[in-house]
């Protein structure tokens, strides 16, 4: 590229963005899709909680052995029901189509199982509300980060997945309200299942309110539209002429263009057709598996028998434990998500899968001392280390197993790979209820060597196959892997379409308003609507913080 030419860096906004009423607006309307991981959380985490519930149990005669397996087990099975179609109707319909579907779906389940009166009622209802989840969950995220602006986006899309911890915590505190207040009612499972219709309720009632993705809308020959949504919500005005819609614009339009070149259909198959789209599904799947088979299984799922491995026996210091290592994994998602424009998605993958290693290696140390020793001081030594060895998964596999999988996905393949990812995880979910208490009651502690050598594999296949996106826009993210020559096209193609533009006089106005490229290496850039933005010059496509840190640039009065 041209030393001259112009980068997406140039245009952005600097400064607050809450002082930005586009951006600020945007902000705000990308709560509602970020509702659909916290609705996930909530569902996750209900039908655990109600299972204490003396009036639940009696209403469905307390349910064992293979009735109770398949109450846990119909939230999955309605998702991997609606899983195949989910990229199609996302695809086919837009984003916003999707989620509405899949509000409606899951508001229906919810109605069912609040009203539930009789055990394959209930189930049929988890059924329901997996479905309907499965359609919110492909949409939602896909919505975010092809809607968000530029520098928000790796942010927004990290917390999107960050927040299922937060509706987790709703859900336990909602069962705990509720037993309070009417402890023998059935009032005492129907509220919370009532409040778990409060986010399906609301995406229903506003999801239309939301504008759409640009990038679906360019994709379906609708580009003034997206225009005019760019120009809104990323220009903070009407001007479809501004510099950073006109980049953006030109960048998406030649990003599909690449992609029809790359792959002839957008078929589940394309996913394997080419070497690029091979690299992407060896990493999504590999991070998706590595997601739920890091050792974190034993804790979320079994968190009863591995404090009992360690002596720790009593249910208050049990709920105790649990309940602030929630709040723990919340925090320690959100510096994650905080973290991946400031450090990188491959540092904090490495960062992440390295300490976790080291962490657990020590937790099953203290385990193997209390148990073949009978060590107490080992027994509350592990505590921490599972504390330690959370917060290292958090950092980076709950903020970004959403986020990377998105940024390095081209839009024609995104709903899609997107779809496999979920099924990866959900299929690695069912090893863990199935495998993990069977091996820990079998072998104990030795069990836990399996995940010492497993992390040690999930490091090397980090540090081997992991790219580095931090500094790009999503286009530019996703063409990464197919050839070194394509990012650099696709930068100069928006740089080439955003200087046309600047050098384009408006309505009305005289020869003096021409913009003129400066020869000076910083300027300023004066909008017709009042606004300035610093413009500076990047001379290397390849420049991986191009909106990181913008000290060096001078602000403009």
């Amino acid at each position: 590229m041209a030393p001259n030419e112009w980068t997406i860096a140039d245009f952005i906004h600097r400064g607050p963005w809450w002082r930005n009423h586009g951006i600020l607006l945007l902000n705000i309307y990308l709560l509602l899709p970020l509702l659909t991981s916290m609705m996930n959380g909530f569902d996750s985490s209900l039908v655990n909680g109600l299972q204490i519930l003396p009036a639940w149990q009696s209403q469905f005669h307390h349910p064992h052995g293979k009735a109770l397996g398949l109450i846990n087990a119909a939230q999955m099975i309605g998702g991997l029901v609606g899983l195949p179609f989910t990229p199609y109707c996302s695809d086919l319909f837009g984003r916003r189509m999707t989620l509405f579907i899949g509000a409606v779906l899951m508001l229906a389940g919810v109605a069912t199982q609040a009203t539930s009166s009789h055990i394959s009622q209930f189930i049929g209802a988890r059924g329901l509300i997996g479905c309907g989840l499965t359609f919110g969950a492909n949409a939602a995220p896909l919505l975010i980060t092809e809607l968000a602006y530029p520098t928000h986006r790796a942010k927004i899309t990290s917390v999107y997945n960050s927040s299922w911890y937060l509706g987790s915590i709703v859900s336990a505190w909602a069962v705990f309200g509720a037993f309070n207040s009417a402890p023998n009612s059935v009032w005492s499972w129907r509220v919370p299942s009532m409040i778990q219709g409060l986010g399906p309720i609301l995406q229903i009632s506003l999801i239309w309110f939301i504008p759409e993705s640009p990038r679906w809308l360019i994709s379906t020959g609708r580009e003034g539209r997206a225009s005019r949504i760019l120009a809104r919500f990323h220009a903070n005005g009407y001007d479809e002429r501004d510099p950073l819609v006109v980049f953006e614009m030109a960048q998406i339009r030649h990003a599909l263009k690449m992609e029809k070149e790359f792959h002839d259909s957008s078929s589940f198959m394309s996913l394997i057709a080419t070497p690029g789209n091979r690299k992407r599904m060896r990493i999504i799947v590999g991070i998706a598996v590595f997601s739920q088979w890091s050792g974190n299984g034993l804790v979320s799922y079994y968190i009863n028998l591995v404090l009992e491995g360690v002596g720790i026996n009593g249910t208050s210091a049990k709920a105790a434990i649990n309940g602030g290592l929630q709040i723990w994994n919340l925090a320690a998602a959100l510096i994650g998500a905080l973290l991946v424009d400031r450090l990188g998605r491959r540092t904090l993958f490495i960062i992440s899968t390295s300490g976790m290693l080291i962490a657990f290696s020590i937790w099953t140390l203290t385990t193997a001392l209390f148990d073949t020793a009978h060590i107490t001081a080992a027994a509350r030594a592990t505590i921490p280390f599972i504390f330690i060895f959370f917060f290292f998964y958090d950092v980076a596999y709950t903020p970004m197993l959403v986020a990377y999988t998105l940024e390095i996905l081209p839009f024609a393949i995104r709903a899609k790979g997107f779809a496999v990812m979920n099924l990866t995880v959900q299929l690695t979910l069912a090893f863990n209820q199935f495998v993990n208490p069977w091996a820990l009651d079998a072998i104990g502690w030795k069990y836990y060597l399996v995940y010492c050598g497993w992390l040690g594999f999930e490091l090397i296949f980090i540090i081997s196959f992991i790219v580095e996106t931090k500094g790009r826009t999503l286009e530019e993210t996703a063409i990464l892997f197919d050839g070194d020559e394509k990012p650099a096209d696709l930068a100069q193609r928006g740089g080439q379409a955003a200087t046309v533009s600047m050098a384009r006089p408006t309505f009305g106005s005289s020869q003096d308003d021409v913009f003129v490229p400066p020869e000076k290496p910083e300027t300023k850039f004066e909008l017709h609507l009042g606004e300035f933005y610093e413009l500076r010059r990047t001379r290397s496509t390849s420049e991986m913080d191009r909106w990181g840190d913008s000290s060096d640039v001078r602000r403009v009065a």
